[in-house]
């Protein structure tokens, strides 16, 4: 039989990793150091490679620990999942789930999803945690949270359950020489200042191609911290940019001082949907989750038109 590391081995290289230090490793996974350092070495012995470079007071991984570090900690986010399943079972979808969720969608989706999770599974406890969807494909890839809720990742070994293609919209400030036009084409932005949102969302991304495609000025120097923040500097008049038909809906029937501009020559679109490891024991319940959440998605109709957003917007619906 081949040799395979141990799950303690696993824990003490993802530990070390994390720490840096054999010391705090040690401590952190309730073991003396002599024993972390000894079973590291073994390690590295049975692999017959170096994992981690010792320096006075530090180590730092090797190319090929860094590799080895991820795979460990995805074989150990694996083990949680079994031990999961076997105590929960699928009736309560594991009785936790570590949910990421992107700000531009969860905010706006989550408080029509989450009373039906709670009536049909009132034991389920689900944690939320909001963040970028780069820094969230990265979390369900080493076990950080369990599945993730956001436009489709870009990572490897990740499945994708799509729940929607949702548009995205121009905005701009209300007298803006585009207010009042019932579209827009990509070439009327040209010298135009485009805002967005930081590194590592999607609509970064998005007004970074606009612009390139358009010839308008892509500002990075004003990244917004949220869709709100956006929203406020483009309604005093510092650019325009975009944003995504829920959050449109949610908000936009609030104030008049930013309006949707339909674009023309421009696919404004983006899929939105679940996300897990490839390799989860927990895919029962990410599936039931997928499809609860593709229940609340027919139910509001989303359609990634960008006159019905906006009909629906200012009706207040």
């Amino acid at each position: 039989m081949p040799f395979r590391p141990t799950h303690r081995q696993l824990e003490y290289v993802v530990a070390l990793d994390d720490e840096r230090h054999f010391g705090r490793a040690a401590s952190r996974c309730n073991v003396s150091q002599p024993t972390l350092s000894i079973q590291v070495a073994l390690l590295e012995k049975q692999l017959g490679a170096t994992l981690f470079d010792r320096m006075p007071g530090a180590v730092e991984p090797t190319p090929l620990g860094r590799r080895v570090v991820v795979t460990a900690r995805s074989v150990l986010a694996s083990l949680d999942d079994i031990v999961t399943e076997a105590k929960a079972g699928a009736t309560n979808l594991g009785g936790l789930i570590r949910l990421g969720v992107a700000p531009t969608f969860g905010p706006y989706f989550l408080p029509r999803l989450l009373p039906t999770i709670h009536r049909t599974y009132p034991d389920l406890q689900l944690y939320i945690r909001e963040d970028r969807p780069t820094s969230i494909e990265r979390d369900v890839l080493d076990g950080v949270v369990d599945c993730g809720l956001g436009p489709s990742p870009r990572a490897e070994r990740l499945v994708f359950r799509p729940l929607c293609e949702e548009g995205i919209f121009l905005g701009v400030p209300a007298g803006h020489r585009l207010d009042g036009r019932s579209s827009a084409s990509v070439e009327d932005l040209r010298g135009e200042r485009l805002l967005t949102l930081g590194r590592g969302h999607r609509l970064f991304d998005s007004v970074r191609d606009l612009a390139a495609a358009s010839g308008a000025v892509f500002v990075e120097d004003y990244e917004g911290t949220s869709l709100d923040a956006i929203r406020q500097m483009v309604s005093i008049g510092m650019g325009c940019s975009l944003f995504p038909e829920l959050y449109v809906r949610s908000e936009f029937r609030r104030e008049n001082d930013v309006l949707l501009v339909p674009l023309t020559g421009w696919s404004g679109r983006r899929t939105i949907g679940f996300f897990w490891r490839e390799n989860s024991g927990r895919l029962r319940h990410f599936e039931k989750l997928a499809a609860e959440g593709d229940a609340i998605v027919r139910k509001m109709a989303l359609t990634g038109d960008a006159l019905e957003a906006m009909r629906i917007a200012r009706a207040g619906g």
